[in-house]
């Protein structure tokens, strides 16, 4: 497949990619002689490309709940203690959805936002998908504050290869702070650390943390702030994370505006924690750019305004993607391509189409099963698509 005349996010050049045997095979600007003079080809009009984003921090067995909480928390433990006496009965009747629906959904969450990869947090799910990859090879602990046995699990020696992932500092208070000295102390393997919000961190123990991921649309909502990335991305390397429906909003371009409002880290320092210093740390090999030799993983959308390719990233929401590309397939496509993509030699047996806002998608899989059995369980369930 020849997809013609896209303008790259990364330089904002017009450029033709040339996709075979789920890799990238060539790069070129638009207009010249593709490798393969004889692919099927795609043109597009006014779109953007960019790698498929990677999402390094959910829950996705979390995302049908609604946003929880009512007033700004000192930390996560006081926040989990409110919602789980206030909301207990929404609580309740999310639980009891079964987890594969409930996964199956967090999938499709991830798909519709253009993250072609994504981090799962919380005991290993039964994600059988090629939807999009799921990381689930780090050794993950929930925190400090609630995670049962903690210091013997981080110094497991028989898990002493794996990253550790832990939500550590989330909270404006003391407490916060010295819980990250508390389990940089008692990392006595010296384990590589993730850490996630970090929002009580500085610069000092940043240093001591191979990664922190940043959530803020999390952060702002529970405790009315977030990590001072504009100190810490000098002390360790940033990746970004929209965590679960939970605490967040289900739309990861709404968490990207919100980030750039902020002023802490450049438009292009933004768009890395999603791409490339996330395959770094998670060694994602041949992922997270537009390179020959790279995966095919890659999101078209279009660019309303006419902006700058930069820009137009930031401005764009679900409904504005054109096509997500994982491993060389078509996993998600909107209506308007329908006609190239099936002259392109596309088979269009196993999609469902839904609606996103005003626009027509088309899913790979049974979305349509999915959603109704997820109803029959919890009828309030807040699904942005139609079927």
């Amino acid at each position: 497949m020849l997809l013609r005349n896209l303008i790259s996010v990364t330089d904002n050049i017009s450029i033709d990619v040339l996709l075979e045997g789920g890799k990238i095979t060539s790069v070129t600007k638009s207009g010249s002689q593709p490798t393969n003079a004889s692919a099927e080809s795609i043109s597009f009009h006014n779109a953007i490309i960019f790698p498929g984003l990677i999402n390094s921090h959910d829950h996705l067995d979390f995302n049908l709940f609604p946003r929880l909480g009512n007033h700004v928390y000192s930390n996560y433990m006081e926040w989990g203690k409110d919602i789980h006496t206030t909301n207990k009965t929404v609580i309740n009747k999310v639980l009891k959805t079964p987890k594969a629906l409930r996964t199956q959904w967090g999938i499709y969450k991830n798909l519709l936002n253009g993250i072609t990869t994504v981090v799962n947090h919380g005991e290993y799910l039964n994600t059988d998908t090629d939807l999009i990859n799921v990381i689930q090879n780090t050794q993950t602990l929930h925190s400090v504050g609630f995670e049962k046995n903690w210091k013997l699990k981080l110094n497991n020696p028989f898990s002493k290869i794996k990253l550790v992932n832990i939500h550590v500092g989330e909270g404006i208070d003391n407490i916060s702070h010295k819980e990250i000295n508390q389990l940089l102390k008692w990392n006595i393997l010296k384990r590589k650390l993730i850490g996630i919000h970090g929002v009580a961190m500085d610069a000092k123990q940043a240093d001591s943390f191979n990664a922190l991921i940043w959530c803020p649309d999390s952060n702002m909502f529970l405790l009315n702030k977030t990590a001072d990335i504009e100190q810490l991305k000098n002390h360790t390397k940033i990746l970004f994370g929209t965590d679960s429906t939970l605490s967040a909003r289900w739309n990861i371009f709404d968490h990207l505006q919100l980030a750039r409002s902020l002023h802490m880290a450049s438009n292009s320092e933004i768009f890395n924690m999603l791409t490339i210093n996330a395959a770094d740390i998670f060694d994602l090999h041949n992922t997270g750019s537009i390179k020959q030799g790279y995966v095919a993983d890659l999101v078209i959308a279009k660019n309303k305004n006419n902006l700058q390719a930069m820009d137009a990233f930031f401005n764009i929401q679900p409904e504005d993607i054109l096509i997500v590309i994982r491993n060389g397939d078509v996993k998600l496509f909107d209506e308007a391509l329908f006609q190239k993509l099936s002259n392109s030699g596309l088979k269009m047996v196993g999609f469902a189409k839904v609606s996103l806002g005003v626009q027509s998608k088309y899913l790979k899989g049974n979305i349509t099963a999915l959603i109704t059995e997820i109803r029959n369980h919890y009828p309030e369930a807040n699904i942005p698509i139609t079927i």
